[in-house]
């Protein structure tokens, strides 16, 4: 699985020109990722605004709004591919646009019911 990272906003920072660019990538990258056959599934998610984050406090499940206003970079997404090694989704990764501007991936296999890949 590829988790997308990025910085809130900053899609609205690029020009129209420097939009169109990143999502004809993205498009290219996921047309390649079809045809290979390499492509299970992914979404993006919504804006971190409309985030609930539950956790506990004093022993007790509480809900707050949002994510922790310390945070500089937002889970934006996700795409998960069937790919012959972990070098493969690495490579894949590393061309996905938004590092370019200040997002990171994290490429991270996803357990069987076995769990044995811990």
């Amino acid at each position: 699985m590829l988790l997308i990272f990025n910085r809130p906003g900053f899609l609205e920072e690029l020009t129209e020109d420097e939009r169109t660019a990143l999502f004809a990538e993205v498009d290219g990258i996921m047309k390649e990722l079809n045809d290979s056959g390499e492509w299970v599934g992914g979404e993006a998610l919504a804006d971190p605004s409309a985030t609930k984050t539950v956790l506990a406090r004093g022993g007790q499940p509480a809900v707050t709004d949002g994510p922790f206003l310390e945070a500089k970079e937002h889970f934006a997404g996700y795409l998960t591919v069937d790919c012959e090694s972990q070098e493969r989704a690495v490579e894949i990764a590393r061309r996905w646009p938004d590092i370019r501007y200040g997002g990171r991936m994290e490429v991270r296999a996803v357990m069987s019911g076995s769990g044995t890949e811990m």
